[in-house]
């Protein structure tokens, strides 16, 4: 038995393999880019799958295409959703800039397929054609930037958001937990106005809500699909109801609401709601870097460093030095975001080389979001319950810090003016002497009007009263 067929192209012939439901088109992609052995993942392949399938629906609603082919079109595109047919997408992801490799990959599987379900053996001709039948009313060029829209859209709902909204959860649980905690706040890393630890985590809070609503707001963007542009967005041989009606279908599998593109030109020639998506995107990796790195720093030690917080041991941290532990969750979650601001650029590079009426770097681009999407959802969520939910506060030590910073100083500026008050910062910091003390000894203040007015906890609020403008 031979182990190949033979196909033909308008380019000549070419050697398939026997059972691949893939054609000479895909072969020749299989040949010409082996390069990074990455291929599209699971979400995209799905989304080919449902374009295929909508497309199909609506052409044969619409009497353009025969219900027998249509109707084995439509059975062979849902094994393209389900899974069943993604080791027929070989592809790597650096080809084509249009990605007509991967949606010929698709039409020559839907049509293989297609073909066998109606009685004939892989590998013969049948009925059903790619281009004609499995494509018909498309283009490489409105369905892959569709396609790259839906899966995008699909992982931020199903993945990015919800985990989100883990970590969100679990550092809101913790800024509770810590509000009553007094500590010295650093700013240039160096001593600050005391805060409380409740408070510093109340920060990485809003900073995850507002990342969520940052991504929530792309999603209008993405929804936004280009499929009925056909070629280069005049939509040349697809039926005019066959965006809307391709469109509907999409939205109705899927539970997502989706529209007709606005401008198809503006949808194909460039790729700017991917740009803004992975901004989105970027900015909570962004966050997330800062977050992560401050535990990091909170946690530094544990007997020469900060020491304010504890992280769980999750794992030994050297080969060498027995008893070592150290934040990998923080440094997973940091080499995660330097990854997906990495995409982000290879995103905004090629959507700037978007020339006249088509993207090409569009695999690449999809590739890279939805890279950085599903990493950061994976990795929001080992953050959340492998790391914040163990947190622990060293409060004696916090304490300490609170009371001994010289920064405390800064509230006896309405009482004494900045001047004096630096002075008693700069004795407070030669002599490792409070601040409180010194204000004591120096007859400043009595221990009671210390004790009242330089509290640190009483300095984590705004002044309810002016030293100064009241008495006591």
């Amino acid at each position: 038995m031979p182990e190949h067929r033979v196909e033909k192209d308008f380019l000549g012939e070419l050697k398939v393999p026997k059972d691949a439901y893939w054609g000479v088109q895909t072969q020749r992609a299989i040949e010409n880019f082996p390069i990074s052995g990455i291929h599209f993942g699971r979400r995209f392949i799905y989304a080919l799958g449902l374009i295929k399938k909508a497309s199909a629906e609506t052409n044969m609603e619409l009497g353009l295409l025969d219900s027998k082919l249509g109707k084995a079109i439509v059975k062979a595109a849902e094994e393209v959703m389900e899974g069943k047919l993604d080791a027929q997408f070989p592809l790597d992801v650096f080809q084509t800039g249009s990605g007509t490799s991967s949606n010929m990959n698709a039409n020559e599987v839907l049509a293989n397929r297609a073909n066998e379900i109606l009685g004939v053996k892989l590998g013969e001709k049948g009925l059903v054609h790619p281009n004609d039948h499995a494509n018909m009313g498309q283009s490489s060029n409105d369905v892959i930037p569709t396609a790259i829209h839906v899966a995008a859209l699909l992982a931020i709902d199903q993945d990015l958001l919800p985990a989100l909204r883990e970590l969100e959860d679990s550092l809101a649980k913790k800024a509770k937990e810590f509000d009553p905690i007094v500590k010295a706040a650093r700013t240039h890393l160096m001593d600050a106005t005391p805060i409380r630890l409740g408070q510093e985590f109340s920060g990485y809070v809003s900073q995850i809500d507002h990342g969520i609503r940052r991504v929530t707001a792309a999603r209008s963007s993405l929804g936004e699909i280009a499929i009925g542009g056909t070629a280069v967005g005049t939509g040349i041989n697809a039926h005019p109801d066959f965006p809307g009606k391709v469109v509907q279908k999409v939205g109705a599998a899927t539970g997502t609401q989706f529209r007709v593109a606005e401008n198809h030109f503006e949808a194909q020639a460039a790729q700017d709601a991917v740009v803004e998506a992975s901004g989105a995107v970027r900015t909570v990796a962004v966050s997330m870097m800062k977050i992560a790195n401050d535990l990091r720093w909170l946690a530094s030690g544990p007997h020469t460093g900060l020491r304010e917080i504890n992280l769980p041991a999750v794992q030994p941290g050297s080969s060498i030095m027995p008893g070592k532990v150290n934040p990998v969750i923080p440094e997973a979650t940091m080499q995660v975001a330097a990854t997906v601001i990495g995409n982000d650029m290879a995103i905004v590079v090629g959507n700037s080389h978007s020339n006249l009426d088509l993207c090409t770097m569009m695999p690449m681009m999809s590739h890279r979001l939805q890279e950085s999407i599903e990493l950061l959802a994976n990795v929001a969520r080992v953050l959340a319950h492998k790391c914040i939910d163990g947190i622990t506060a060293n409060v004696e030590v916090m304490t300490k810090y609170a009371e001994s910073s010289p920064a405390i100083a800064t509230k006896l500026n309405t009482l004494l003016g900045y001047e004096k008050a630096a002075e008693i910062a700069k004795e407070a910091g030669q002599t490792g002497k409070t601040v409180k003390q010194i204000v004591i000894e120096k007859g400043i203040l009595s221990p009671e009007e210390a004790e009242r007015v330089l509290d640190p906890k009483h300095l984590t609020e705004p002044s309810k009263d002016l030293l100064g403008s009241g008495g006591g």
